[in-house]
């Protein structure tokens, strides 16, 4: 009766062991990397034509805006989430809605030179469902004081 007990206990801790393992489980197919092609839904990629606007020589007080255009050269739905600047002065506008595989949209950047001077820099971070999940944008200007 032990003997058919220990068997029996034997048996359940092994098939245990093998489902755990995942040795029990049907396989399936996947990249090799843990994930499964019915898991894969795809990736959103956003791809701008341009990464860097320099407005040039501005005059302070002057508000200039540009358009980054940007396309979804991924295989899923792209949805930004927030787009952020490094400061007040600089402000962005765009659209809430997903942007389909293959379809390309634009971000607004408007920037306004009141009380800066000199060379600016300003950052302006794009956030989405995307790889990696936080693009950067940049604009730059050299604002000379305004004549007074």
């Amino acid at each position: 009766m032990k003997r058919k007990v220990a068997a029996w206990l034997m048996a359940v801790l092994a098939g245990g062991m093998m489902i755990s393992c995942g040795q029990g489980a049907p396989a399936k197919k996947g990249s090799g990397n843990g994930e499964t092609a019915e898991a894969d839904t795809g990736r959103p990629v956003i791809t701008f034509t341009e990464y860097r606007h320099d407005f040039g020589k501005l005059t302070e007080g002057e508000v200039v805006s540009h358009t980054f255009h940007f396309t979804n050269t991924g295989t899923a739905d792209l949805l930004i989430t927030s787009v952020s600047a490094s400061c007040g002065c600089t402000v962005p506008k765009y659209s809430k809605k997903p942007v389909k595989p293959g379809e390309s949209g634009d971000i607004e950047v408007e920037f306004n030179t009141l009380g800066k001077s000199g060379h600016q820099q300003k950052s302006i971070a794009v956030r989405g469902n995307t790889s990696p999940p936080v693009t950067m944008l940049v604009i730059t200007a050299d604002v000379e004081p305004a004549r007074k």
